[in-house]
């Protein structure tokens, strides 16, 4: 199954809104969709073509939206459904694309359907969550642990019973083996797609079915002390079952019922692993998230690496996609420093497949330190001390100089970075050389050359600091060269094609510049050139 290469979401760039942070319209310090509708045209011109947005459901908010007690609402910290509607029509008139995270492995505790499920075991919805006796001799079913810390199972006095939790307890996860659950979920999904959005993201897709012998995980020989606490065990028998590509294949039907829709899953699996994702004949997700460089090694020879074992593993026809930053890692600026984030920008734009951008990610937004008195965030509660607080990552977005960096005329829901008087949209804007004009810049040379969206990657050199790597179109081609390092570097060599005019520096002082023969890169370092079509 071939792929055609004009389809909207391969050919766009994806932009993560974190909602409670984007922009505040009321004062109330958490931002909402008339916030965010009022900022649709900053984001047309940076250039992007869909924003996914993090929950924006009912939730009591234990865990700030991905606790879910309606489907088919809107929580109103963020507004009501004719907001929504508001802000699909006004992004559907400015071009843009809307995705939203949909949410299928648990619910609320507080979800009518849980609300039901617990009120005795013979209930007719008992059976859309996972109950089990507790073991012979007391206590939980079996060793499963929660991602957030603890036990997965927690006891329920009014039945005496256990129900499992993957995450928070106020997250019961949902049991995919009943039909009647996947129905209901497809309804969901059938809800939102009539009502105009353009696709999901599915939230721990790969955690949607568990073992039905429900087999004690076992050890983790590789864990050590001050690893969180559910990595002590593989997660063999709670996530990527074998059956779960039937599951995301019944929602990849629900998607084919609408024109022009996409389906995104969200997959923290080795390379491998996650291409199985895409499904059999490609009828899984269109785009199960690519997150290696969340957490490769910043360097040349390791991300040189990782990109050719992800193009060697993708399935004929597959396509592929990239991630930089998202809700739940460290900002990609605290990552590898100011000057590598201009780097890693031009590569994620400059890899084959559709790139996802996070909020402020753009601007060089960096993680905030949060006080023990400012944590919001339910995993670090849990088990504080870590540094697996999400709370840093998800902070303000810095429009401009002015009070709370024109987030909100509140008090916001988490502190802002306190470069924010400095680092913020206005004044990066006016500064022809600030990274934000660098993503401008290389989402504009996407619109410009089509070797940037369907050419092919063919991989040149990974040495000492220096990756080399070409996208080749049909008429021409781009020629990528990124330092990793801090030190100058003078490239010479023929056979990679050094021949060409110069269309980006990461510097934004060398556009162009006519290259031929040799190159000269400084410390920190990226240029796109553009060349000649060869072989």
């Amino acid at each position: 199954m071939a792929m055609n290469a004009t389809l909207w979401w391969q050919g766009g760039i994806f932009y993560q809104v974190y909602p409670r942070s984007y922009q505040d319209s009321n004062a109330d310090g958490v931002g909402d969709l008339p916030g965010l509708i009022a900022r649709l045209p900053y984001l047309r011109q940076l250039g992007v073509d869909a924003v996914w947005l993090s929950p924006i459901f009912p939730s009591p908010m234990a865990d700030f939206g991905y606790d879910i007690s309606d489907y088919t609402g809107i929580d109103p910290v963020f507004g009501t459904m004719a907001d929504f509607d508001a802000l699909i029509t006004a992004a559907h008139a400015s071009g843009l694309k809307l995705i939203l995270d949909l949410v299928p492995n648990h619910t609320s505790d507080r979800h009518p359907w849980f609300l039901e499920s617990r009120s005795s075991r013979d209930n007719f919805r008992r059976d859309w969550y996972i109950w089990r006796d507790g073991a012979p001799d007391g206590g939980p079913p079996n060793n499963w642990l929660s991602e957030f810390g603890g036990s997965a199972w927690q006891h329920d006095a009014a039945t005496g019973q256990y129900y499992y939790h993957a995450f928070l307890s106020q997250q019961p996860d949902l049991n995919w083996r009943n039909p009647q659950v996947r129905h209901a979920m497809h309804d969901v999904m059938r809800f939102w797609l009539r009502r105009g959005v353009d696709g999901f993201r599915v939230d721990v897709i790969w955690h949607l079915i568990k073992d039905a012998q429900f087999r004690d995980n076992p050890a983790n020989p590789n864990h050590r002390p001050g690893h969180p606490p559910n990595e002590a065990l593989l997660p063999l028998h709670t996530t990527d079952q074998d059956e779960v590509h039937d599951v995301i294949a019944g929602m990849r039907r629900v998607i084919d019922e609408f024109d022009q829709r996409v389906l995104i899953g969200e997959i923290y699996l080795p390379i491998e692993r996650l291409v199985a994702y895409y499904g059999k004949n490609l009828l899984g997700a269109h785009l199960p998230f690519n997150f290696a460089l969340l957490s490769a090694p910043w360097n040349a020879r390791s991300i040189e690496s990782i990109i050719a074992e992800y193009e060697e593993a993708l399935p004929p026809g597959a396509w592929p996609n990239w991630v930089l930053g998202n809700h739940d890692r460290p900002r990609i600026a605290s990552r590898v420093g100011p000057e590598q984030a201009r780097v890693a920008a031009m590569l994620l734009l400059s890899l084959r497949g559709t790139p996802t951008l996070y909020y402020g990610d753009e601007i060089g937004m960096r993680q905030v330190a949060i006080a023990p008195g400012q944590v919001r965030d339910p995993f670090e509660k849990n088990v504080p001390g870590l540094g697996v607080g999400r709370d840093g990552c998800r902070t303000p977005m810095q429009w401009d100089a002015g009070p709370n960096a024109g987030f909100s005329n509140g008090v916001p829901w988490l502190p802002l970075a306190d470069d924010f008087a400095r680092e913020n949209v206005r004044n990066l804007d006016a500064d022809p050389a600030s990274i934000l004009n660098l993503y401008k810049a290389l989402i504009g040379l996407r619109r410009q050359h089509q070797a940037l969206i369907s050419g092919s990657y063919q991989p040149i050199a990974a040495k000492e600091d220096l990756l080399i790597y070409r996208r080749a179109g049909e008429s021409n081609s781009v020629l990528v060269v990124l330092n990793f390092g801090d030190d100058p570097v003078e490239l010479v060599s023929a056979e990679i094609g050094l021949k060409g005019e110069l269309l980006l520096s990461t510097v934004m002082d060398r556009t162009g510049e006519k290259i031929a023969g040799s190159l000269d890169l400084r410390g920190n370092e990226g240029v796109m050139i553009l060349t000649p079509r060869t072989g």
